[in-house]
């Protein structure tokens, strides 16, 4: 009998007085009907008039689509006027709809306008069932338009002359009236393709179309298309097992301590003269954007300059040592280096938000986001790459530049961490001029910003929220942040009804006794402090991204970041339903903070934060008596997967029951891109015969396991191979372990879905409650219908 199952037995009777209602050791099903109820599929319309996403039609009108009780609304606003009005009239455009279109039955607060445009005051034009269509808002006309729908396959010149595409691993432009195609580039191969790489298996077993990475001149003369060259990297291999023979997919994967990876190019391709310029950069890139491409979308800065003379493009070196922007000449190729950064560790280009570069009209001034005084700031230098001067100073850290006004000279950027008693992880804008002077704080209050620019810089959309508060968009003025009107207020009342408890905000000290760091603690309903809970810690370790996620209103399902996907929005409030105490928390080695903060465990992988989350459990055990520190449980997904595991088998002590989903628990077998950035290049010890990942491994302590461990994984996963979780079973196997196991066919790295919840629900309830969870409870994703 194992460590926990011994706890659960002896202990069972005072866990029938906390947590869920539980009756004879059982959960019912309409505690996890409850539970259930708090996913983020099932919450997402429960608060409205959450966002506004304005679309600019000029510098004093936009329109946005507003988040209703029962569907949605399009409004627009006229800033010169202060109003917020409906864009248009929805039942009358909806009997359009349904009188003209076949087979439909519209109503006016669900309309599925794609592609949605202002053509002028009184046009509108959209996509519907694959059509584009004009209306008239002022005579209420209808008609077809003979505009097409824009293939994703093709990139469409400026001129609107020609529209640029792969075929066959070579580049294309096609004559948007003729049809007659042109063939730019003849030696193209299978990887070494023009404008896009070998499609992974998600690629091929969903049929996703794939745009070309290219980027027009503004005056159509030249097409800039990345090439990467992967002829030589060495595949990773998948099974598909439902098939009666099983099928078998690869892609080029490069991985630690390969010789042959990826090298990625840019050509500059003369559409007229047809000649083309294969960029030489040096140092040699290891990852290539062309213009301010990043993880989360574009940046401010533009590929190209307005004449369409020079090409803009950043790249790094293997393991992110050094980051370059470099200045190609169009018509030579010839490269200026404009700025650059060179680090022990590793050179962050962003963190979750858009890259920040961005250069004058003029040429004169480049701006460049470094972190190389140990604070995230703003850089500014000439035109042949000479520093000017740091813009921004102080031990807070710039998130990204918004927008920058070149007449006069300003620059608006976000920051976090500068206001005394704010939470540091809260975005702020702020404004600053070239020189560093004048710097302002445009939106004072203690939340989280999110802002989007008008199209001439004059003002600025500004949605707030904190933790607790929901979200709330104003207007204001760009020179001083004056609130010009209120936009939007949500409303959470409908969540709060079905049983949504605030988060509260904790702040414990680092593993060094001195560095304050920041979590969210959830509570069961009809939370008991006199009585005694088990504590689930979910856990994200980055070091791209923190476990708390967004620091924004965390509520209706718009809490979490897509690009995340780490686990599904509100799972922490359904295991708090449950009965369960669960806790996030940023611990050292996430982003936001520091250079030096985030540095915390660089080539030390297996850290994965966990002395943080230790002493963190302990110090809020002594904030809340309620915590019983005999039933610790953790989980996550992907990194979280890695980190889960290495808790279960470094800290058997503190953790004893553990849910991984998709771990990457050996990095040797994961992509250069991530790995060698956050523990450096493999290198082999020629004492000791091991490399600097091997100690890193969960499968090397596999022997430890003393708690509950449950395994996921997708057999198709093609980011973070299923081999890496069948090594560690093989240990877990050799060892004598007992864990449990499930893998999920076809599927690849998402496993958040309503089998995969069930179970991972099911298992905290059985080794952390000591109860029995309803059998086979069936979690449903409503339809649109």
């Amino acid at each position: 009998m194992s460590k926990i199952k011994a706890i659960t037995m002896l202990l069972l009777p005072l866990y029938l007085v906390a947590g869920a209602s539980l009756l004879f050791g059982q959960v019912t099903k309409n505690e996890y009907t409850q539970a259930e109820r708090l996913l983020s599929w099932n919450t997402r319309d429960l608060v409205i008039n959450d966002k506004v996403d304005p679309n600019w039609v000029d510098s004093q009108t936009f329109w946005y689509k507003n988040h209703t009780t029962n569907g949605h609304r399009y409004k627009l606003v006229n800033i010169e006027a202060e109003t917020v009005n409906l864009a248009f009239d929805h039942n009358r455009l909806t009997t359009q709809l349904n009188n003209t279109i076949a087979d439909t039955n519209y109503i006016a607060n669900q309309l599925p306008l794609e592609r949605l445009l202002f053509e002028d005051k009184e046009t509108i034009s959209f996509q519907v069932k694959g059509q584009y269509w004009e209306y008239n808002i002022r005579t209420n006309t209808l008609t077809k338009s003979n505009r097409t729908v824009p293939s994703q396959e093709t990139i469409r010149s400026p001129n609107g002359q020609w529209e640029a595409f792969v075929s066959n691993h070579d580049l294309y432009i096609r004559d948007t009236n003729s049809g007659d195609e042109i063939r730019l580039t003849n030696d193209g191969e299978k990887y070494f393709s023009y404008g896009v790489s070998y499609p992974s298996p998600s690629t091929v077993i969903d049929d996703r179309v794939r745009r070309p990475n290219l980027k027009w001149s503004p005056d159509s003369k030249y097409i800039a298309v990345r090439r990467v060259d992967e002829r030589d990297v060495g595949h990773m291999h998948y099974i598909s097992h439902t098939y009666q023979r099983p099928k078998h997919y690869s892609q080029p994967y490069p991985l630690p301590g390969d010789s042959v990876v990826p090298k990625p190019y840019v050509h500059i391709i003369d559409v007229e003269e047809q000649s083309n310029i294969q960029v030489e950069l040096s140092p040699m890139p290891n990852q290539l954007s062309i213009g301010p491409q990043s993880y989360s979308g574009d940046g401010i800065g533009r590929a190209w300059g307005d004449d369409s003379k020079f090409l803009y493009v950043d790249w790094l070196t293997r393991a992110n040592k050094s980051a370059y922007l470099g200045k190609v000449e169009a018509s030579s190729g010839e490269v200026t280096t404009l700025a650059k950064d060179t680090s022990q560790t590793y050179v962050e280009m962003e963190q979750r938000e858009p890259k920040s570069w961005y250069i004058t009209k003029d040429g004169q001034d480049v701006f460049w986001w470094s972190e190389r005084d140990g604070w995230a700031h703003i850089y500014r230098f000439g035109a042949n790459g000479n520093l000017k001067n740091q813009v921004t100073t102080g031990s807070w850290a710039v998130g990204s530049i918004k927008h920058i006004d070149e007449q006069n000279r300003n620059i608006y950027f976000t920051a976090r961490g500068r206001e005394t008693g704010d939470n540091p992880y809260y975005a702020h804008l702020y404004s600053v001029n070239y020189d560093g002077s004048d710097l302002r704080l445009l939106t004072p209050e203690f939340a989280n910003h999110k802002v989007n620019f008008s199209s001439n810089g004059e003002v600025f959309v500004d949605t707030y929220s904190t933790i607790g508060s929901p979200p709330v968009s104003v207007l204001r003025f760009a020179d001083d942040g004056e609130i010009i009107m209120e936009l939007e207020q949500a409303d959470a009342t409908a969540l709060k009804d079905i049983g949504w408890n605030l988060p509260e905000i904790f702040k414990v000290k680092a593993r060094d006794g001195i560095t304050n760091l920041y979590g969210l603690i959830y509570f069961p309903p009809d939370y008991d402090p006199d009585k005694k809970y088990p504590v689930i810690d979910h856990i994200y370790p980055g070091p791209q991204f923190g476990g708390v996620g967004n620091w924004e209103f965390k509520g209706g399902g718009h809490d979490y970041a897509d690009e995340q996907l780490t686990y599904i929005g509100g799972e922490p409030l359904a295991l708090a339903q449950l009965g369960f105490i669960v806790f996030e928390l940023d611990h050292m080695g996430t982003p936001h903070r520091s250079k030096q903060f985030h540095d915390t465990w660089y080539g030390n992988f297996i850290d994965n934060g966990l002395p943080d989350h230790v002493k963190a459990i302990k110090q809020l055990a002594g904030r809340y008596s309620s915590i019983d520190l005999d039933r610790v449980g953790i989980y996550g997904h992907s990194g979280g997967g890695f980190a889960t595991t290495d808790a279960m088998l470094r800290y058997p002590d503190i953790f004893h029951v553990g849910v991984a989903g998709a771990g990457n628990h050996d990095n040797r077998s994961y992509n250069i891109y991530w790995a060698e950035k956050y523990q450096g290049t493999l290198k082999e010890d020629e004492q000791t015969g091991k490399d600097n990942f091997y100690k890193s491994a969960n499968k090397n302590y596999a022997e430890n396991l003393e708690g509950e461990l449950l395994l996921f994984h997708g057999d198709m996963d093609d980011n973070v191979h299923p081999a890496m979780t069948i090594q560690l079973v093989d240990e877990l196997i050799k060892a004598n372990k007992d864990f449990d196991l499930v893998i999920a066919p076809e599927r690849r790295h998402n496993l958040h879905e309503p089998y995969f919840i069930r179970k991972h629900w099911d298992f905290f309830v059985e080794h952390l409650l000591g109860a029995d969870p309803p059998k086979e409870y069936d979690i449903t994703i409503p339809t649109d219908d």
